[in-house]
């Protein structure tokens, strides 16, 4: 038995035969060519790139309407087919290095990949996948080979592989692939987001798994933890079926609450909300019937250096989602970048203390111009469902009131050039430095709601960095400081009538949600697959019941006291 540790992609528990798939794994021809046969290397190219679009025009056509994930993944591998300044590399790299075409383009990609994954960014690392299949298509054209389709795949597997191109993703049949381990990838990646659509179990940055693992072998994939099991013992078997069958009950019996509210013995309801980072997400929300959006990080729009968003695309990306959620609330949070996620312009090494510094909202206020787009596109998507807007970040009233004022300004100036603009759109903010919980009365008279990020909170309360493993333990969502910080957040607002909602990965836990009901907290965002295991637990107990406990563990001096007691008192009730 083996056990390997990776990245939990998409959630869930598998286990089958290995199928590997060695994608990677072309020979690429090298030669030399003449001045004269430069021109018609560039035909080949041309002919080669208008096959490659029409074979992806062939596999959208073949797509449900409805998967509109995979149709957006599809349309932006034409837009990088037809990229302008590609064309143009490769044409004038032919004259310069008198070889074949194939080549060229891979000396150009393997280039353009190299800088994106050594940009120190998870996100343009991750994109350097959908560069890479969209080469790959081209190069198969030029050289009239067929690609390996995973459509064939005709017996329940494990997919083992050291890349799976977002193309082969949309080609997997859920019900033949059970699982995925792939050596590269991460959570943001189009693999990972297409492997949580189709529901299959994923672990992704295991390094070298491939060669690790031969065809056929048994394999344990634990997409809940990113553990993969090759060749397991029986008593672990045992242990994972039993969780499997486990959890198969628990999910049959979470998927008949779908439709029903989240609402205490008692009669208390709250809003459960997604979490979202692209468009392409908002079927997820969907799928578990959440009430609307309660954070879509709109950040991961200026992650592309080739797409940077000016105000018409982030106005039709902000409009698909209010679009499709049907009239479901969708709060959107302005640009939240700094810190551990850095714009393609950004200079990573510039601050000693990049947490502490220049980030979220004092980045754009500083950086006026790039703001006052996001805003414009912003108040012109707000007639197209109900959007609400949050600014990240704020720690005084003066911030508060200088983003308020340029929001002021854009709707001013935008009603002036004749645009129509939502009659209301609510404005909040949220809480996620000590500061902004300790004046929480004060910036409740200025704003429509409140949003807790509990991820920022816990970090800044704790003086933890969250990505430092050596003080990992010190990141303690259960810890009573925390908590009193919330309760003041939570108090301030009801006491000025507006909502407060909680948008970390504290609302996802289904332990401490039991917390935030006897709070009075009106709203939990959380990743989609959070949503049905939050709601059993929420209908599971009475609010009275909750305040009783939230009253112990207010009390408390420790963490660990905290999540003993609490996790023990739901035990008994359930």
């Amino acid at each position: 038995m083996r056990e390997y540790h990776g990245i939990p992609a998409s959630p869930g528990i598998a286990i089958h035969r290995a199928f590997n798939h060695n994608a990677d794994a072309v020979s690429i021809p090298h030669y030399s060519i003449s001045e004269l046969d430069v021109e018609s290397e560039w035909e080949r190219y041309t002919l080669a790139t208008a096959r490659a679009a029409e074979e992806i025009r062939s596999i959208k056509s073949s797509l449900d309407t409805t998967h509109t994930d995979q149709h957006q993944l599809l349309d932006a591998q034409l837009l990088m087919l037809h990229d302008p300044e590609m064309g143009a590399q490769i044409k004038g790299r032919l004259p310069q290095a008198l070889l074949n075409v194939e080549w060229v383009l891979t000396e150009y990609i393997e280039n353009m990949v190299g800088i994106l994954e050594a940009s120190g960014d998870e996100y343009l690392a991750e994109r350097s996948m959908d560069i890479l299949d969209v080469s790959r298509r081209i190069t198969n054209q030029l050289l009239f080979r067929e690609k390996q389709s995973l459509r064939e795949i005709h017996d329940e597997v494990i997919l083992v592989s050291p890349n799976l191109l977002p193309s082969e993703t949309i080609q997997l049949d859920p019900h033949k692939v059970r699982g995925i381990a792939l050596d590269a990838g991460g959570r943001t990646s189009h693999t990972a987001i297409l492997a949580r659509s189709f529901g299959i179990p994923a672990v992704l940055g295991l390094r070298g798994i491939c060669r690790k693992i031969k065809p056929g072998e048994i394999i344990l994939i634990d997409g809940d933890t990113g553990t993969v099991i090759v060749s397991p013992d029986h008593k672990t078997l045992l242990r994972y079926e039993k969780k499997l069958k486990s959890r198969e009950e628990s999910q049959k019996r979470i998927d008949g609450l779908r439709d029903l509210p989240a609402e205490s013995t008692d009669g208390h309801s709250l809003s459960l909300l997604a979490n979202i980072e692209i468009p392409g997400e908002v079927n997820l929300a969907l799928r578990v019937n959440a009430s609307g959006v309660g954070l879509f990080r709109s950040e991961f729009l200026f992650m592309d250096p080739d797409l940077q968003p000016d105000e018409e695309r982030q106005y039709l990306a902000y409009k698909e989602v209010l679009e499709a959620m049907g009239g479901r609330p969708v709060t959107i949070r302005t640009l939240d970048v700094g810190g551990d996620k850095l714009l393609p312009t950004m200079d990573e090494g510039d601050e000693l203390n990049p947490l502490l510094g220049w980030r979220a909202i004092r980045f754009c206020l500083e950086e006026e111009e790039l703001f006052r787009t996001q805003l414009r596109a912003l108040l012109r998507a707000s007639v197209h469902g109900e959007l609400r807007v949050m600014f990240p970040l704020i720690s005084n009233i003066s911030e508060l009131e200088d983003a308020l004022a340029l929001l002021e300004d854009e709707r001013k100036q935008l009603k002036s050039e004749g645009y129509s603009i939502a009659d209301s759109m609510p404005v909040g903010i949220m809480i996620e430095v000590p500061s902004a919980a300790l004046i929480a009365d004060s910036l409740a008279t200025k704003v429509d709601f409140f949003s807790v990020g509990t991820n920022d909170l816990i970090q800044y309360t704790m003086a933890v960095d969250r990505g430092n493993e050596k003080i990992a333990p010190l990141y303690q969502p259960y810890h009573p400081a925390l908590w009193k910080l919330v309760k003041m957040a939570a108090d301030a607002a009801h006491r000025a009538g507006i909502p407060i909602g909680v948008c970390g990965e504290v609302a996802g836990d289904p332990a401490l949600a039991v917390l935030l009901l006897a709070m009075g907290v009106q709203e939990l965002s959380m990743g989609a697959f959070s949503i049905p295991a939050v709601k059993r637990i929420i209908r599971s107990v009475s609010a009275v019941e909750a305040q009783g406990i939230l009253d112990e563990v207010m009390g408390m001096a420790c963490a660990e006291d905290a999540e003993e007691r609490l996790h023990n008192w739901l035990g008994e009730r359930l």
